[in-house]
């Protein structure tokens, strides 16, 4: 069991694999009124360990976060064909980019269809799919991914539903470049290895609660609550404000 070990539970049920649904829906720490703690993007998978009522505890597949969501908000489990690999798509109810657009899908979202023409022919309409990358390819560069999101709204707990943080952007990023990462600053403290020497490109920096992604050996790309987005700056002004870092990692890809 992914969970076995980690939480106490009286039984363990075998978990019900689902999908997230095309809005994506944020985890919470409890049912109706908890904190958000992340968020599913759509196609993403959660696995169902109980249900009551309106609502889903279980985990998500791709980092094992465990935590409550809409039952709505999940569907059958599908086996998605392609990632969106750019700021965000958009779902067209027709294969046109005249016609009415009934979801926009962040960085991240999993799809399953079939390309026809210039649209991947999903089951809730019709994705470009310039806007879109073979599940099977990776970006080359994730500092690249995570420029794509300069200027996404912060969001404490966000992964591009609506907004992302500093560990929701370094994961999505890397996760596009083929390298998972865990979802929490603390968590990714202990991934890849030491970064000696001069920060380089891909370099991770941690402060309690926060991480940055270095773009270069003096400025760095990260989703914050001091300018509330996502945004590239000097690395000599993120130290002003928040002393010196207490970790660097190195990601090697």
């Amino acid at each position: 069991m992914a969970v076995a070990g980690q939480w106490f539970a009286p039984h363990y049920a075998v978990p019900e694999p689902k999908s997230c649904g095309i809005q994506g829906t944020d985890i919470l720490s409890a049912d109706n009124k908890g904190a958000r703690i992340s968020q599913l993007l759509p196609g993403e998978g959660f696995a169902v360990l109980e249900q009551a009522g309106d609502w889903a505890w279980g985990f998500s597949e791709h980092d094992k976060y465990v935590g409550y969501v809409r039952a709505d908000a999940l569907v059958e489990a599908g086996q998605p064909t392609h990632v969106v690999d750019g700021p965000a798509a958009l779902l067209f109810a027709e294969p046109s980019s005249r016609a009415a657009i009934t979801a926009v899908l962040p960085m991240g979202s999993r799809l399953a269809g079939h390309v026809e023409g210039a649209f991947l022919v999903a089951d809730d309409g019709y994705v470009p799919t310039q806007q879109l990358r073979p599940i099977t390819e990776s970006v080359a560069d994730a500092v690249v991914a995570a420029e794509r999101l300069v200027g996404a709204p912060y969001l404490w707990g966000g992964r591009g539903v609506g907004g992302i943080d500093c560990s929701g952007l370094v994961q999505i990023a890397f996760g596009l470049a083929g390298i998972d990462l865990p979802r929490d600053s603390d968590q990714q403290m202990t991934a890849g290895g030491p970064a000696t020497g001069e920060p380089c490109r891909g370099d991770l920096l941690f402060w309690d609660d926060h991480v940055i992604m270095m773009t270069g050996p003096d400025t760095a790309i990260h989703a914050n609550g001091h300018w509330m987005r996502t945004a590239v700056e000097p690395l000599a002004d993120i130290v002003a404000r928040l002393g010196e870092p207490i970790a660097k990692r190195r990601i090697m890809i």
